[in-house]
């Protein structure tokens, strides 16, 4: 008998703004602490579990070939930071990893195999199981070591929203002073291993808008005490957040005020904490700039003269713009994405035609070389180089295709050397797989890069049932990189593709310019193009293509699914920001007034008029939906549980079609989902099961029809 979906009660209300009538029949759901909310979520569970029961066997099938896929007991490269080498690992039947370091000989080259798990060489600084004891949730946010290498700083999140606490341990006693300060941000010990900062965010919009620094004073048996905190910054426009930070060389402290859009920074010398900090250059709307230090001067990445960035040079002593020389240019077709500073060399991470580069400079800009990588589509990025007078530089590389991996590059030598592949267990072959990139044409013209991965053996063109991913927001470049994960997919013979539309950042700032604002639909029309090309390309089967997003990416789920429901036969929506107006008209919601550089501000006429175009929630209309699968967290503080909630049940009132609509919802994680390593791969597993079903693959492996 096939189980009844739950239906959320009606209860109107409308605001009416700029001559238009918004109406909402579920505001109510908002209310977390209402007994009412949780039991409508859980009778969504319900159902979800019931109707998706029949695909047990299938959903534990794929788990234990994700699960066979991974090398569970593992560990990390180390790096060299001061007198250690840093590393992690994990264990066989273990949610968590261990934070761990050894011992580095003096100029000994950092260690490539760390010690076995266990010896005496091995220093835990932290087993993140034991901190997850009891707890449903665990994650680390940020970990810092003071310079004398005797004190570790780290926060902690025990619900999932992203609200962390910052405990202070004693690395020579082993004991931790917990809770000294609630809601942290980022971290960072000052020269004289005595005086911490940190950032602090307001407790109801999850700003971060405070910097403060306290001073240890002593230990009382073994666990660190500290003065009072004082503010050393606060900033009152709500549009910004504040950080800490400090140069590679150890030599500053820098602090940022940033919006999505303009940012400045101040230098503290790092060796006399207690003084006031100094701006570098006052900040001036709609340019940023991010600095690092060298030998008493500045180098300094800025668009301010082009959006794709330029780097300039310039005194410590007076940082100011009218001392700004020019050592990279503004370049149209380049985005000079960051720079990595050294004593005799630096790197800049660059990124042209969708595609990222590593490029190392010498001071002298006589020897200029770029590290090159093989593949039609890729991930690279720089590593962990926490060391000042580095002679080799760590970056990681990964395709669709080729595993994780993390790479030396010698200056001196021009040779990389690849230090470590993550090891693929159960019969990974890589001959196996192709990867291709392609481009689809926007209906105003222009080209969209397209990154798909398949089974050689099984592609069949026009028949294969296709999954395109997309997130197009924030300038953030969509990552190509390997997962393991997706081999379920693909040896089942989907064709997996990922659409680097507009608002995403793979062609620098002016990419990520055509998609946000008053240009936000770009967003939507670039990947319905992407999927009818790869459809009319013959990459998939016109009736089998799913489609996935998340958070932003589950904003572009839900227009797309509004305004082209017949072009998919299933969608995987997670924590998607759905409920655009109601959500952007609060202030009083985390990240709201921020975000108004990201899609407008609704009290604007205007922007209220264009955001109401394409906003999910209120463009949901009486048609035929495909298949939905909407994911969300009770303790999402990104994308609050209660946008999907509302969604699905406005949904349920207005599908005229007969294809499951289903909404799950993560009673004790936040944004990211579960935070265990198994767990969430059993997440990852029902994700599929409901793919595969959906498009006509399950029925072999599974009863469910």
């Amino acid at each position: 008998m096939k189980p009844n979906p739950p239906i959320a009660r009606k209860q109107p209300q409308t605001a009416t703004l700029h001559g238009h009538t918004l109406h909402d029949d579920y505001a109510w759901l908002r209310d977390k602490q209402s007994p009412e909310t949780i039991a409508y979520l859980e009778a969504e569970n319900a159902y979800t579990l019931s109707v998706m029961e029949p695909l047990n066997p299938l959903i534990d099938t794929l788990y234990q070939e994700m699960l066979s896929h991974i090398q569970q007991t593992d560990v990390s490269v180390p790096y060299r930071d001061g007198n250690f080498d840093y590393y992690s690992r994990t264990e066989e039947g273990l949610q968590y990893p261990v934070l761990c370091r050894t011992p580095a000989a003096a100029h000994a080259p950092t260690r490539i195999t760390p010690p076995a798990a266990g010896s005496p060489e091995e220093h835990i600084l932290l087993d993140v199981n034991q901190l997850a004891e009891g707890e449903a949730f665990m994650a680390i946010g940020v970990t810092a070591v003071s310079d004398d290498a005797n004190l570790l700083a780290f926060s902690t999140d025990n619900t999932g929203f992203r609200q962390y606490t910052l405990h202070v341990k004693n690395l020579a006693s082993g004991k931790t002073a917990s809770a000294i300060a609630e809601r942290v941000g980022s971290v960072v010990w000052a020269a004289d291993h005595r005086t911490l900062f940190y950032s602090v965010e307001d407790e109801q919009t999850k700003r971060s808008d405070s910097i403060y620094r306290r001073t240890l004073t002593g230990f009382i048996e073994g666990v660190a005490q500290f003065s009072a905190p004082e503010v050393v910054l606060h900033e009152e426009d709500e549009r910004f957040n504040v950080g800490v930070g400090r140069t590679r060389d150890g030599k500053y402290l820098l602090i940022e005020s940033a919006s999505h859009t303009t940012s400045e920074q101040r230098l503290l010398d790092a060796s006399t904490p207690g003084e006031a900090s100094r701006l570098i250059e006052p900040r001036r709307d709609n340019i940023e700039y991010y600095a690092d230090h060298r030998k008493g001067e500045l180098f300094i990445r800025v668009n301010d003269t082009g959006r794709n960035f330029r780097l300039v040079t310039a005194p410590a002593a007076a940082p100011s713009r009218a001392n700004w020389q020019e050592r990279i240019p503004h370049r149209e077709s380049v985005m000079l994405e960051d720079v990595d500073l050294f004593r005799d060399f630096f790197v800049a991470f660059e990124r042209e035609q969708g595609l990222p580069r590593l490029r190392l400079h010498s001071f002298d800009e006589q020897n200029v070389r770029d590290i090159t990588f093989p593949e039609p589509t890729y991930t690279a990025g720089p590593g962990t180089n926490r060391e000042f007078h580095a002679t080799r530089y760590r970056y990681g590389y990964a395709s669709l295709v080729t595993p994780s991996s993390v790479f030396e590059y010698d200056v001196a030598s021009s040779r990389s050397d690849l230090l470590k592949q993550l090891a693929i267990p159960g019969g990974f072959d890589r001959a196996l797989y192709a990867s291709e990139r392609i481009f689809s044409r926007s209906a105003d013209g222009v080209s969209v890069p397209i990154s798909i991965v398949y089974r050689r053996d099984l592609f069949k063109r026009g028949e294969n049932p296709l999954y395109v991913y997309g997130y197009g927001s924030y300038g953030y470049p969509l990552p190509i990189g390997f997962n393991s994960n997706r081999l379920s997919l693909l040896d089942r013979g989907l064709v997996l593709a990922y659409a680097h539309i507009r608002g995403g950042g793979e062609m620098g700032k002016p990419w990520h310019d055509a998609g946000r604002m008053m240009n936000k639909r770009s967003t939507f029309t670039d990947f319905i193009g992407a999927v009818e090309h790869l459809v009319a390309q013959g990459y998939g089967a016109r009736d089998r293509v799913a489609i996935e997003g998340g958070s932003a990416g589950g904003l572009l789920m839900g227009t797309v699914a509004n305004m082209r429901p017949d072009l998919f036969r299933a969608v995987l929506s997670h924590v998607p920001f759905v409920d655009v107006m109601n959500t952007m008209l609060d202030a009083s919601l985390p990240l709201t007034v921020g975000e108004y550089e990201e899609w407008g501000n609704p009290n604007e006429p205007d922007a209220f008029k264009y955001m109401l175009q394409y906003s999910p929630y209120d463009n949901l209309t009486r048609q035929a939906y495909p298949a939905m699968l909407v994911k969300t967290s009770l303790h999402d503080s990104q994308v609050m549980y209660w946008e999907p909630a509302k969604y699905v049940a406005k949904l349920r009132t207005l599908n005229t079609s007969d294809h499951p609509l289903l909404l799950h919802t993560n009673m004790h994680a936040g944004h990211g989902g579960a935070s265990g390593r198994y767990d969430y791969l059993k997440e990852i597993a029902f994700d599929y099961a409901f793919l595969l079903w959906q498009l006509g693959i399950a029925a072999s492996e599974s009863s469910a029809t």
